[in-house]
């Protein structure tokens, strides 16, 4: 069955017609011209555009999001100021970070001596791994929206662990 004989019963589709023969002489184009253009319902001003609306406001604020994001992103790169509680004990170390993108890289200066210091950032939360006196020393925490605080948990080895808190030193 022809589908235009089953969209015009739906009334999709004016009356099937039969087209004109090809006549000697006359190309392909002359018979396209000579036909009528076919006439294409308008759509509802309602049916098409809320969707489209809501297409574009979904964009926006994906747009927003990711504009925001962008902008929130700190960077640790400076110096640190950090104090750490080993239950009884506590300590004043200093990190001197260098961020780039999600990878951390710097020095540990404190108690231990000085060290080597990796990690990442992901987001708000941060991590600083560094080896001293043959352990290996693991700082976990989060950076505030401002990014001039970190606090978190640290483990020294399985030797001993407890909590941290660093603080940003302004640059001059």
């Amino acid at each position: 069955m022809h589908s235009c004989v089953i969209l015009s019963a739906l009334g999709a589709c004016p009356e099937p017609r039969r087209l004109p023969r090809l006549r000697r002489g006359r190309g392909v184009s002359a018979f396209l011209l000579s036909q009528p253009l076919p006439v294409l319902p308008i759509p509802q001003s309602g049916a098409i555009l809320p969707r489209m609306k809501k297409t574009s406001i979904l964009l926006l604020a994906v747009i927003a999001l990711l504009a925001t994001s962008v902008l929130a992103a700190v960077d640790l790169t400076g110096t640190w100021n950090c104090k750490v509680v080993l239950g009884e004990q506590s300590g004043t170390p200093t990190f001197v970070l260098k961020q780039q993108g999600e990878k951390l890289t710097g020095t540990y200066s404190g108690a231990l001596g000085d060290a080597p210091v990796t990690g990442t950032v992901k987001g708000s939360d941060v991590t600083i791994d560094f080896e001293a006196s043959g352990a290996q020393i693991h700082y976990a925490g989060k950076v505030d929206k401002d990014g001039k605080k970190i606090e978190g948990t640290c483990d020294y080895g399985g030797q001993a662990s407890g909590t941290f808190t660093a603080t940003k030193k302004e640059s001059k």
